[in-house]
């Protein structure tokens, strides 16, 4: 019997998945690519810069993609000068597909990334990638420019994971963004990016989201409010929101000069 029922879990998990895809296919929701280059030293970090800033992000403007984030952790987190976090937002699974092969016959994009592209094994732009590919919540189907201002680097931008212990107790604290958490971000002014949903990377069940600030003093803020909101005051205690997830993992980001938000 048991057996049994974790055949049908596995199998409902696996239609879910594909339902999700297919739904994307069409175009109802963003599907978003998180890349996150890290890397080991300022040289590398330089060949990341100007990879993205003079060849990949015109050649996605080209192809289609109006906006893309390109980030970095601020000073104070640990991994400052460990990584570069790249997001790209697209309008359906199918304009990711096709984006490869694009690049591949852009001739632009190929003269101006060749050093990045045709890098030396012994001198590789980066320690590796890790990437996540995300389905936008229903309750916030399409990427949300930021409307912060002030110097970039000023800015955090607070990129949460949340992961949950079984994939029905994921889909509960989904359930509960898509029916009021999100509605306490818009009210407070949290100025939400995208809120998004891990159907393929190293950690799952798990969803993600980014919230922007034009200063860390606003963000801490802007959370002190939420804490003591009644409307999440009232949320947080319901019954079938309890013990579902295990996991928040925090953060704390700016944009590049070259990123588009």
């Amino acid at each position: 019997m048991n057996s049994k029922k974790g055949i049908t879990i596995a199998l409902l998990a696996f239609f879910t998945l594909i339902s999700a895809s297919l739904f994307a296919q069409k175009g109802k929701r963003d599907f978003y690519e998180l890349r996150i280059y890290h890397i080991e030293n300022a040289s590398q970090e330089s060949q990341i810069d100007g990879y993205l800033e003079k060849a990949l992000l015109p050649a996605l403007h080209r192809n289609g993609v109006a906006k893309v984030g390109v980030f970095k952790p601020i000073a104070s987190q640990p991994d400052a000068g460990k990584k570069v976090y790249l997001f790209i937002p697209y309008s359906s699974m199918k304009v990711y597909e096709k984006m490869a092969e694009k690049l591949v016959k852009d001739q632009a994009y190929q003269t101006a990334g060749s050093a990045y592209i045709n890098a030396p094994f012994d001198n590789p732009p980066y320690k590796r990638i890790e990437k996540a590919f995300l389905l936008a919540f229903t309750g916030h189907p399409r990427f949300t420019e930021s409307k912060v201002t002030g110097p970039k680097k000023d800015r955090v931008y607070e990129l949460r994971s949340y992961e949950s212990q079984t994939e029905r107790l994921h889909e509960q604290k989904v359930k509960m963004f898509n029916e009021g958490e999100m509605d306490i971000f818009t009210k407070l002014e949290f100025n939400p990016v995208f809120y998004g949903q891990v159907i393929s990377g190293a950690y799952m069940p798990n969803l993600m989201y980014m919230t922007t600030f034009s200063n860390m003093e606003s963000r801490d803020a802007h959370w002190d409010k939420f804490r003591t909101d009644p409307d999440w005051e009232r949320m947080k205690v319901m019954p079938e929101y309890q013990n579902i997830m295990n996991k928040n993992d925090q953060r704390l980001l700016y944009p590049t000069e070259y990123s588009d938000f």
